[in-house]
């Protein structure tokens, strides 16, 4: 005797029994658990930088006035722009070649191993090193009578390039000496963005590569880095936006203007020009523009790169 198994069909009801069933109140209650972030974005990110940017658009009495537009007409403003685009492309481009070589090399070790979580939690906390304490720890290395350079004396490199760079006295002290402490949290921190797009690197890519007689040339040319390239072009910027807006590092190591963050703090605290307060207004909107631009441009980017991790 033959016996059969009937299996009845899968209704719609059954397919949604058990599963968490979206209601207003639901959803509700979930926007509702984004409510401290919400006033935490807006006291302390949205309220300030209106205030900053308002502040330029009315001069020292209070009235309104387009005049202090009129900064960006200065060359020295200019030119702080400048140096803040370039330092900051600058250490974006190496951080991210030299975090991008990192990532590539934790993908041989296994990610519950002792070495990628090391490596993991060294970014994570370097990434956020900056300010007075990396500056101190350069000034002991670097700076004048610090170790390397009393080091570099005395063994017979009295005019090195950490006591004297370009004429112009110790390289730590200059505007192109900020690339060092930079890329000091600028690495770490193309390692916690870019390795999650590296490990969405799937395996059977690379078996369906070899299958079709492709080399491993064949594989990172054709398959791997343009699935990468969004993610690593937007890991870049985020990488230049991050050195764009750094202030605390600059402002222990350089006393005077230079890049933007200091010339915002020297238009506020001059006591040499008297009524240029209300410019530093002006500049901080120049820059918010620039991070609104960088901003879009990551988020792009973010999306595109989110399909292959799907």
């Amino acid at each position: 005797m033959v016996t059969s198994t009937v299996v009845a069909p899968v209704t719609p009801a059954d397919q949604t029994r058990g599963a968490e069933v979206s209601t207003p109140r639901r959803r509700a209650v979930t926007w509702l658990g984004l409510v401290p972030f919400g006033v935490y974005v807006v006291l302390f990110l949205a309220v300030p930088a209106v205030l900053a940017i308002a502040s330029g658009f009315f001069d020292g009495s209070g009235a309104f006035t387009l005049a202090n537009f009129a900064a960006y007409t200065n060359p020295t403003i200019l030119q702080n722009f400048f140096a803040s685009i370039w330092i900051s492309a600058l250490t974006a481009a190496l951080g991210a070649v030299f975090g991008a070589i990192i990532c590539f090399a934790l993908l041989g070790t296994r990610p519950d191993r002792m070495l990628r979580s090391a490596v993991d939690s060294a970014s994570s906390v370097l990434a956020q090193f900056g300010g007075v304490m990396l500056a101190f720890a350069f000034i002991a290395t670097i700076g004048a009578q610090g170790v390397l350079t009393k080091w570099l004396v005395s063994i017979g490199f009295t005019a090195n390039v950490f006591n004297n760079f370009n004429g112009s006295g110790p390289l730590l002290y200059q505007i192109p000496g900020l690339v060092i402490p930079y890329l000091y949290f600028q690495i770490p921190l193309m390692v916690l963005t870019f390795m999650p797009a590296m490990e969405g690197l799937k395996s059977t890519w690379a078996e369906a590569n070899a299958t079709l007689g492709g080399t491993r040339f064949t594989y990172w040319t054709r398959i791997g880095m343009p699935i990468l390239a969004p993610a690593f072009f937007g890991s870049l910027i985020l990488l230049f936006a991050n050195a764009f807006s750094s202030y605390a590092t600059a402002a222990a190591l350089i006393s005077q203007g230079g890049i933007v963050p200091l010339a915002i703090r020297q238009q506020l605290t001059s006591e040499t020009i008297v009524g240029v307060a209300n410019v530093a207004g002006v500049l901080a909107l120049g820059m918010v523009v620039v991070m609104i631009v960088l901003m879009t441009a990551y988020s792009a980017l973010q999306r595109r790169a989110s399909r292959w991790r799907r």
